[in-house]
């Protein structure tokens, strides 16, 4: 299959899901009924491009495909918060009940964490970008176990508030926070366009990157930026969604067969697209909410994850 042709039948597929999760049973209330499914479609396709092109960039600036954003601890941070808010102030103060508030409280904290998290690291010139994954890996192992511990003391009802918290979910998304995270994506888009000629060589590696004239720690701290902003505004706004990077990255990397960015971020966020409607269409229609999105994405990526394991070190 020429690669036109695959683009093109990922955009029919998505364009197909799409119209399916509108229409399908859709009833005499359309008026009533239509909005709400777009609202959930803009908030998916929001969701699906975010994670699809925050992952593909940090595997490319790590040189390895089984890593995602996840990995630097936001999710966790995340999970921290809510637990904390509602431990520390109720299920019913004004910065849990209200949406809005919640979000930019999370998307705020998020985006500090991850900048003095970059500053320190990358206080002194040529620091390597694997000690910045393994501190991540140790604030969010650090973070978890806070949350537990926080969990354990919580109000047994509140904690079922907390637990609704730690699954992605499409249903009741704000308009005013849609609004607002696609803004935002707006905004890092714009920024990031300037930066995509880059990511062909940086996949190559530091030193090949280097040697072919690319300002290495310049154009990639101001990467890890962009991702940190996307990550903690899609996480925030539906919540986390761990393996859904993994798995569109890679699929896009196995379907597609090309080395050039700018196809691989709109190939991947395609399959998000198509991942995340397929998935609430099953969790409507087939469960009929008996389970949530992030189940399903995190139980096919859990074992992928395993698969990409087996098959590396088969390589070595």
């Amino acid at each position: 299959m020429k690669f036109k042709t695959k683009m093109i039948s990922l955009f029919i597929v998505a364009v197909v899901f799409i119209a399916l999760f509108l229409f399908v049973d859709i009833g005499s209330n359309w008026d009533y009924v239509l909005p709400r499914r777009g609202k959930k479609i803009l908030a998916i396709i929001l969701t699906g491009a975010v994670i699809a092109f925050s992952t593909i960039v940090f595997q490319t600036i790590t040189n390895n495909r089984i890593l995602t954003p996840s990995i630097i601890g936001l999710d966790s941070l995340y999970m921290l918060i809510q637990t904390f808010l509602i431990f520390a102030m109720g299920s019913m103060n004004l910065v849990v009940v209200n949406k809005n508030v919640n979000f930019l409280i999370s998307v705020a904290l998020m985006v500090l964490f991850a900048g003095l998290l970059y500053k320190v690291l990358f206080k002194r010139e040529g620091q390597n970008i694997y000690l910045l994954l393994l501190v991540g890996i140790i604030f969010g192992t650090f973070f978890g176990s806070v949350t537990t511990f926080l969990q354990v003391l919580i109000d047994p009802n509140e904690f079922q508030i907390v637990q609704d918290r730690m699954f992605a979910s499409f249903n009741n998304v704000n308009t005013d926070l849609l609004i607002i995270s696609f803004i935002t994506l707006l905004a890092v888009s714009i920024y990031f366009a300037k930066f995509i000629k880059y990511l062909d060589v940086l996949s190559l590696g530091k030193e090949q990157a280097v040697n072919l004239g690319v300002d290495y720690d310049y154009v990639v701290k101001r990467l890890l930026i962009v991702i940190a902003i996307l990550v903690s505004v899609s996480t925030a706004l539906v919540g986390p969604i761990t393996f859904l990077g993994l798995l569109v990255a890679n699929v896009a990397h196995e379907f597609l067969k090309t080395y050039q960015h700018k196809h691989l971020i709109l190939g991947s966020v395609l399959i998000s697209i198509i991942a995340l409607v397929g998935g609430q269409f099953i969790v409507e229609r087939v469960f009929t909410f008996s389970t949530t999105i992030s189940v399903i994405i995190n139980f096919i990526g859990g074992i992928y994850f395993i698969y990409l394991l087996l098959k590396e070190s088969k390589s070595w």
